[in-house]
């Protein structure tokens, strides 16, 4: 029977991050295929009647072929638990991957060969930068025309700010790529087998071997021997540097045809970290601690509609989970049993028995959780540290075209609000007739109408604010309703019931502050929680 110390060091929890289309979704599938989880990966926009991504659950997701939502995968592979967070690459919808970084201990960063480092990579890199997890690069696509590796080495560097160091180097792209040479064991794995749907056949030849020159050709060859010999003349490999996120591990391969992705999941799994210790209020929570502690870093409705239910995500930061266990939720004050512990693959759902440090479980939530919450083992009763919330930065009224179905858009908007995806608010003693939608990005307009038409059967009447920065009130000199605002500011409450100013300008912030006097304005919850404390 294995120990909790074992189960602990076997686990390793990572987020795959890119910049939308560079095949993350695919990287994802193909890690599930060698893991055994699937026996054939779907293709992300395939034909009529191809199969969708494991990892793009919403019905939205199949249709756009893009990932809307992140989804939690779990499976075993040689003697380890993997637990894969996949995120959605679109910059709408970064707000998701934010949080979903926080339950992550490390990150794989997935390039398109051909386009190096883009727009969100820029984002995204720089929140897994500010947590210091370790980055791994995995530079997808070289099955198409590709930049030259020794560019997109210095293009990391200079763009993100990272050291590089190439574990693997390809041989040629296109058409032309035939494999990778492992620098670490110093042979050549070169690959075959034209589907991409199973497992690539591969075959280990080393460097100095004769059959090198006649697969690959005499030149290839002697231009892959200068290459490693460039290399070798540059900075050493150093395991503590990649654990603090200032080295990256760059691979080379193709998920599409899965060509080095074998080697990638292999040299990857013996790299990046067991769990981590987290920090608290209380000091730092070791993920080793027999004490069993969690935290809330997503809630999601209707996953399944068999199931018209509401799970919260719970990242386990320190000792064992057992089903039935009593524990405590700190910000609810109360001791409770977790409802229905489920893993699972994107939607489909499997209750368990028992989780560990590093798990990422999915429990039942009758409305008493919200994100960033923290939970327990009795008697305990720190707080891991917030994870933010990003102001919305786009506005829409909105309201139901059929006045019949208010019970069912009150519903739908409730729980989406709680989700944290889309941010509802309402004019102060108002009714849930009419609301305000603040989103960070346009598309979550796009998905909020979409899911309260199939999920709650409610088609919307919508109308866009010119609204564009908000701030909650932390200290009112007055009644709210008695500020003294200008035509282009109005005052909200969320559902919470924290009053709120939006604002059409940044300029219109300043010139409220100076017709209010005493008026105090903050720009995140976690301000406001942090200053009523």
């Amino acid at each position: 029977m294995s120990t909790l110390q074992e189960e602990i060091s076997r686990r390793r929890t990572f987020a795959i991050i890119s910049h939308p289309d560079a095949g993350k979704t695919t990287l994802t599938e193909k890690f599930l295929l060698y893991g055994g989880a699937i026996a054939q990966a779907g293709a992300v926009k395939g034909k009529k009647n191809a199969r969708a991504a494991v990892s793009d659950w919403m019905e939205i997701e199949k249709q756009r072929g893009i990932s809307v939502t992140s989804s939690v995968m779990q499976f075993q592979y040689e003697g380890f638990c993997i637990n894969i967070l996949d995120t959605p690459g679109h910059q709408d919808f970064s707000e998701d991957t934010y949080r979903t970084l926080m339950a992550a201990d490390s990150a794989v960063m997935v390039i398109d060969g051909s386009k190096g480092v883009e727009a969100q990579t820029r984002k995204l890199f720089k929140v897994c930068a500010m947590r210091h997890i370790p980055i791994f690069t995995f530079v997808n696509k070289m099955d198409r025309e590709a930049k030259d590796p020794f560019d997109l080495l210095d293009e990391l560097e200079n763009e993100l700010g990272i050291e590089t160091y190439a574990v693997n180097w390809p041989i040629g792209c296109g058409k032309e790529f035939q494999g990778v040479y492992n620098r670490r064991g110093q042979h050549i794995d070169f690959f075959s087998g034209v589907s991409g749907k199973r497992r690539a056949d591969r075959e280990e030849v080393l460097l100095d071997d004769p059959r090198v020159g006649e697969l690959i050709g005499a030149d290839r060859w002697q231009q892959l021997r200068d290459d490693v010999e460039l290399l070798g003349a540059g900075r050493e490999f150093d395991m503590d540097e990649v654990r603090r996120g200032r080295l990256s591990p760059v691979f080379f391969g193709s998920a599409l045809t899965n060509f080095g992705v074998e080697p990638f999941l292999e040299a990857f799994l013996q790299m990046t970290p067991p769990p981590l210790s987290r920090t608290a209020d209380c000091g730092v929570i070791d993920a080793f601690s027999p004490d069993f502690s969690a935290f809330v870093f997503k809630i999601q409705a209707n996953m399944n509609k068999a199931h018209r239910d509401r799970l919260a995500f719970l990242r386990i930061c320190s000792g064992k989970y057992e089903r039935e266990a009593e524990v405590f939720h700190v910000q609810g004050g109360r001791k409770l049993r977790l409802s229905q512990p489920q893993q699972l693959m994107a939607q489909e759902r499997e209750i368990i028995d028992e989780a560990y440090a590093g798990d990422i479980i999915g429990v039942f939530d009758p409305g008493i959780f919200s994100i960033g919450d923290t939970i327990t083992t009795p008697g305990k009763k720190f707080r891991f540290a917030g994870i933010p919330t990003f102001p919305p930065e786009h506005f829409s009224r909105v309201s139901p075209k059929d006045t019949m179905k208010r019970k069912q858009f009150v519903k739908g908007t409730e729980q989406i609000a709680q989700e944290g995806a889309i941010q509802i608010f309402k004019v102060p003693d108002t009714g849930m007739e009419e609301v305000i939608v603040g989103v960070v990005g346009t598309l979550q307009f796009d998905v909020f109408r979409y899911r309260m038409h199939s999920e709650y059967g409610v088609e919307l009447r919508m109308e866009g604010l010119p609204y564009e920065v908000l701030r909650y009130i932390r200290k009112s000199p007055v009644e709210e309703k008695e500020l003294n605002l200008s035509s282009d500011v109005e005052l909200l409450e969320d559902y919470r019931g924290h009053k709120l100013l939006v604002f059409s300008s940044p300029w219109a912030i300043d010139f409220t502050l100076r017709r209010n006097p005493g008026l105090e304005l903050v720009e995140t919850l976690q301000e406001l929680d942090t200053a009523t404390l």
